[in-house]
């Protein structure tokens, strides 16, 4: 059974930097195109940043192009979310997602229809 697990969030001041990680077990993570989402109170989860099995092809909301980077370690299973001059509109739960249907190499698959399991999440709050 594939499992994820994020981790990295908590408290943070406006203008900080964060790096999340979610760490895959239980299946082929090189075969997974992964994707981070996130969701705040009142909001619906929408895409944050999206990448393919190989690492070469990704995407992104376009409000966080140019503050956060989406990158993988296929060695390691793990996919990272770095965040840089974090705002307090960033504070939300960011999930990590797996597609465990077929995926093509360079797509970034950027739907969270598209993605098949889960992590429980990792809840990030910026302060002003």
């Amino acid at each position: 059974q594939v499992q994820l697990v994020e981790s990295g969030g908590g408290l943070v001041q406006a203008g900080d930097s964060l790096t999340l990680s979610c760490v895959v077990s239980g299946g082929t993570f090189s075969s997974y195109a992964m994707g981070w989402f996130r969701e705040s109170p009142g909001k619906p989860r929408e895409l944050v940043a999206s990448i393919s099995r190989s690492g070469g092809g990704t995407t992104s909301a376009d409000s966080l192009k140019g503050r956060f980077t989406i990158s993988r370690d296929n060695v390691k299973n793990t996919l990272y979310l770095t965040m840089n001059r974090l705002k307090p509109e960033d504070s939300a739960v960011y999930y990590c997602a797996a597609r465990g249907r077929a995926a093509l190499l360079e797509y970034p698959y950027p739907r969270e229809r598209e993605y098949d399991f889960w992590g429980p999440g990792t809840k990030v709050t910026v302060s002003s």
